[in-house]
């Protein structure tokens, strides 16, 4: 045998093992993946998304390995028991990890509570205007100081008048008169009389009585006496002064009751009516706090601040509440009806809606959407969406509520994705150089056959080599 044939032989032995090989391997490939792909036929089940093996908050669209090392755990279509959408379920051990806690929906009567800003009034109907209604001069004041307590029927202060002096005499005069002529000559009595009453009416007019009449001191200046237990809070005359009839020489306001202004949200008016019980604190006066009762609330809304002035008058009978003292009003006013309530961190509000996590199984949460009412202090009534006693999240619901929503948006894709008319993923694009790369002379491709092909297509041909 020659050279050239051996060669040859042991060619077509090197392929034909090769090609057994290759035979072998596929066969036992497709006995391989065949029951895999029957199963998966047979039983239909879809991955929708992979989650972390140890239970933490994270999925992935696709397989991946924890910090760990860990194989994500797939999560098939229909391999959880039937739920609504966003139903998110959690092991016991990540429940204890987040710190999820709930409550039951109480119903009970809900007290409103509002809290707003505050500054103390003097009351408006206990100020007094020291106003004389004649011409005069002050020829001396007593209450000479701003902010002078005075008491009821204590001297102001003493004026002279011209115009009351002449008017005081005349009364005067015209009732010794009618005394005089009643016996002897009852006509010029009664014409003193009238004499008489006239000037009593015209020193009335100016405020003047009693013993003011006729002066019985027999000075024609007048004593002009406090209305009331108060305080002087505005005095812009000074003694000797000239006043004209209607100017206000005193103003005195009695602080024994104060009102409180309060600055109330137009939205948290609305409960707020007349007579319900207020609390007043300010940080002047640490550890007191004033109670009294709303009196009065503003029919019209502030256009600048969007609030609502509501009035709440209090008992000062130390005087420590001084006008101008600021601080906070606390309103209180409990629920007529008993209403369902929850915890105001039980509401994720979106702006849009209002959604709580209603636990419905060991380890179930669902999100529902419901109807808010009024809030009252660190709860919130609930119009529509819960049942008394059901459980809802009232702490982590933030986290539960972010993969609630994971949750239904890859439900949805999945949907979409089962649908008639959706569109299969396209295959990715060939590499357009693959060909030009297979083409190009590569020092490292082919390069084992290459000595192969002219041997076998040489076969029973001279050899060039062959007796040199």
């Amino acid at each position: 045998m020659t050279r050239n044939q051996t060669l040859s032989l042991a060619v077509a032995a090197v392929l034909a093992a090769l090609a057994a090989g290759w035979m072998v391997g596929r066969a036992g490939h497709d006995e391989a993946t065949t029951p895999m792909a029957s199963d998966t036929s047979s039983t239909d089940r879809k991955v929708l998304y992979y989650r972390n093996p140890m239970g933490l908050p994270d999925t992935s669209p696709v397989p991946k390995k924890d910090p760990m090392g860990m194989d994500y755990i797939p999560v098939y279509a229909g391999g959880e028991p039937a739920s609504d959408t966003g139903t998110v379920t959690l092991s016991p051990g990540k429940i204890q990890t987040l710190g999820v806690r709930t409550e039951p929906v109480l119903r009970s009567r809900l007290a409103s509570l509002v809290r707003a800003s505050g500054t103390v009034e003097i009351d408006e109907t206990r100020q007094y205007a020291i106003a004389p209604r004649f011409e005069g001069w002050v020829e001396h004041l007593y209450a000479n100081q701003t902010g002078m307590q005075v008491s009821a029927g204590q001297p102001l202060m003493a004026v002279y008048s011209p115009q009351l002096a002449a008017a005081r005499q005349e009364f005067r005069l015209a009732d010794a008169a009618a005394r005089r002529l009643a016996q002897p000559d009852p006509a010029s009595a009664a014409s003193m009389e009238r004499l008489r009453d006239a000037a009593r009416t015209r020193l009335q007019n100016w405020e003047i009585s009693g013993a003011q009449l006729a002066g019985q001191d027999g000075s024609d200046s007048m004593v002009l006496t406090s209305p009331a237990n108060a305080v002087v809070i505005d005095k812009p005359i000074v003694q000797g002064a000239r006043f004209q009839p209607g100017e206000t020489i005193l103003r005195l306001a009695d602080l024994s009751t104060v009102w409180i202004m309060a600055k109330v949200p137009a939205m948290q008016a609305a409960d707020i009516a007349a007579g319900q019980p207020a609390r007043f604190e300010t940080d002047t006066l640490p550890g007191q706090s004033f109670a009294g009762e709303v009196t009065f609330v503003q029919p019209v809304v502030d256009a600048a601040s969007r609030t609502v002035d509501v009035r709440v008058a209090l008992p000062n009978p130390t005087g420590d509440l001084r006008p101008n003292l600021f601080g906070t009003v606390v309103l209180e006013q409990p629920s007529q009806q008993p209403v369902l309530s929850v915890p105001r961190s039980a509401v994720l509000d979106s702006g849009t809606r209002q959604t709580v996590l209603v636990q419905t199984g060991p380890g179930r949460f669902a999100p529902r959407e419901v109807t808010i009412g009024r809030r009252a202090g660190d709860r919130i009534e609930i119009l529509d969406g819960v049942a008394e006693g059901e459980e809802i999240v009232v702490s982590a619901n933030f986290l539960i509520d972010a993969e609630s929503n994971l949750n239904a948006a890859l439900e949805g894709f999945g949907a979409a994705s089962d649908e008639p008319g959706a569109t299969a993923p396209a295959s990715p694009p060939e590499d357009p150089h693959a060909g030009h790369e297979m083409s190009s002379e590569d020092p490292h491709v082919g390069h084992a056959p290459a000595p192969v092909k002219p041997s076998v297509a040489d076969d029973g041909g001279a050899n060039p080599h062959e007796g040199h």
